[in-house]
C-alpha cells in the first residue's frame, strides 16, 4: 500500500474520533500544540536550517527562501496563532437555521467537521501548523503535503504536534505528513476519494491550477495574488504612501502584497514624484506604463507581462489611468480575485469601486496585507479562497466546516 493510501486510512479512522470531540478536549489539544511548538523550538529551527542551506545551495529564490525561513520569533507566532484558536467560538454543533414544518416535522441546520482534509501547498512551513490546529479545532483530520524544499521542517513540526497530541484526548494520528517527494503522490491525493472529503492547494499558480483541473476530490480554489492599488484623484498623500508601501515592502513574498498600482492622472500631475521617490527609497523596482515613462525615460517599461505578474518580491507594476473606471476595466481583466483595493477620499467612487470590483476582498483605505485569516479576527488560516462556492476570503473555521439536516418528528409519512 502506498503512504498515502495508508496515512488516508488512518486519517479516516481519526476523523470518526475527532467529529465526538468536544471543544474542552480539542482546546486542550491546541493548548498543548503550542507549548510544544515553544518547546521544541531549537529542534525545529535546526530542521529548517537544513532546508534553508539546501535551497541555497540549490539557488533558491529570495522570496522563497523568506516563506520557507523558520526563526524563533517565527515560531513563537504560529504558536501565538494557535492560542488565538483556543479563544475563538468552536462552529461544531452550531444551529445554523431551525424551523418546524406545517407537518410538526423540525428541521435543523447543524454545522458538522469537513471529515479528512488534504493540503498540498509549497515552502510555507507555518501552514503545516495553521491548518492542523485549524482542523483539529474544526473536529477534522488532516493531510499534508508540502514541498520538498520544507520537508524537514514539516516533519520536525509535524512530530511536535504528534508528540503533543499523544498526551491529550485527542488522536495523535489526525495530523499525518506526505514525506514521499515524488509527483505521484500529489496525483494520487487528486484521486483519494475514499479517505479525503475536502482538497486545498496553496502554492503559485501552476499547483493551483493543476489540483483544480486533475482532481475528483472536491477542491477549494486558494488563487494567486496579482493584487492592485488604485490611488483615486482625491486620495490623501501620506495615507497613500503610507499604504503603497505597506503593501509592497512589509512582506512582498506573500500573496496578498500589492503587485500592480493604478494612479489617477489627475492625483498623479501633483503627488507622483513624491511617490515614486518613496518607492525607490524602499528599493521597489517600477516597470511603467508609457505615461510613467514620459516622466521617468529611465524607468523600466512594463510589457503585457507585467500585468499578470504576480513578483513576489519588490517589484511592481504601475500604470496611470483616467479614473476609477479605466481602473476597475484594468482590474477585471488582469485581476486573480483576491484582494483589491480603492485609496480614496471620495464615498461614491469608493462604493462604486467595492460594487463593481469582483475579488474576495475588496478594500477601501486599507492595506492588501490585511487580507488574513488573523487579521480577521479567525485566528490562523487555511488558505484564502478566490472562488465563489462554499467558502471565499480567508478559510477560518466555519469556512472549513461542512453542515447537515437534523430532522425530527413523530412518526410523519409522505403521502
Amino acid at each position: 500500500m502506498s503512504e498515502v493510501r495508508e496515512k488516508g486510512a488512518i486519517l479516516k479512522k481519526a476523523s470518526r474520533v475527532m467529529a465526538l470531540a468536544g471543544s474542552e478536549e480539542k482546546n486542550a489539544a491546541l493548548a498543548a500544540i503550542a507549548d510544544a511548538l515553544e518547546a521544541d523550538c531549537g529542534e525545529i529551527t535546526a530542521a529548517n536550517a537544513v532546508d534553508m542551506e539546501i535551497g541555497k545551495k540549490n539557488g533558491m529564490s529570495q522570496s522563497i527562501a523568506d516563506r520557507l525561513l523558520l526563526t524563533e520569533s517565527r515560531v513563537s507566532d504560529i504558536a501565538s496563532a494557535v492560542r488565538e484558536l483556543i479563544g475563538l467560538t468552536d462552529p461544531v454543533g452550531e444551529i445554523m437555521e431551525e424551523w418546524t414544518r406545517p407537518n410538526g416535522m423540525t428541521i435543523r441546520k447543524v454545522r458538522v467537521p469537513m471529515g479528512v482534509i488534504g493540503m498540498i501547498y509549497e515552502a510555507r512551513p507555518n501552514v503545516t501548523v495553521d491548518a492542523a490546529a485549524i482542523a483539529i479545532k474544526t473536529g477534522s483530520a488532516i493531510m499534508l503535503r508540502g514541498s520538498s524544499s520544507a520537508l524537514n521542517s514539516n516533519k520536525a513540526l509535524v512530530a511536535v504536534m504528534q508528540k503533543a497530541l499523544k498526551n491529550t484526548a485527542l488522536p495523535s494520528d489526525t495530523v499525518q505528513l506526505i514525506e514521499d517527494k515524488s509527483h505521484d503522490c500529489v496525483r494520487e491525493m487528486q484521486r483519494l476519494n475514499e479517505y479525503l472529503d475536502l482538497l486545498i492547494p496553496r502554492g503559485g499558480a501552476g499547483l493551483i491550477r493543476e489540483v483544480v483541473d486533475n482532481s475528483s476530490v472536491p477542491v477549494i480554489e486558494t488563487g494567486t495574488g496579482n493584487c492592485h492599488i488604485y490611488i483615486d484623484e482625491t486620495a490623501d498623500v501620506k495615507m497613500a504612501i503610507d499604504i503603497v508601501l505597506n503593501a509592497k515592502t512589509q512582506r512582498p513574498s506573500v500573496c496578498n502584497a500589492a503587485e500592480t498600482l493604478l494612479i489617477n492622472e489627475n492625483w498623479a500631475k501633483e503627488h507622483l514624484t513624491e511617490l515614486v521617490d518613496a518607492l525607490k527609497a524602499a528599493g521597489v523596482e517600477i516597470h511603467g506604463c508609457d505615461k510613467m515613462l514620459a516622466v521617468y525615460p529611465n524607468m523600466d517599461a512594463a510589457g503585457e507581462r507585467d500585468w499578470s505578474e504576480e513578483y513576489l518580491s519588490l517589484q511592481i507594476a504601475a500604470k496611470i489611468v483616467s479614473g476609477v473606471a479605466e481602473a476597475i476595466d484594468h482590474i477585471d481583466r488582469y485581476g486573480t480575485k483576491h484582494t483589491e483595493t480603492i485609496i480614496s477620499e471620495n464615498p461614491e467612487n469608493a462604493a462604486l469601486f467595492q460594487r463593481s470590483v469582483d475579488a474576495a476582498v475588496v478594500n477601501h483605505n486599507v492595506t492588501s496585507r490585511m487580507t488574513d485569516g488573523g487579521m480577521f479576527g479567525f485566528g490562523a488560516e487555511i488558505g484564502i479562497s478566490t472562488q465563489k462556492l462554499h467558502a471565499r476570503g480567508p478559510m477560518g473555521l466555519r469556512e472549513i466546516c461542512s453542515y447537515k439536516y437534523l430532522v425530527s418528528g413523530n412518526g410523519q409519512i409522505r403521502r
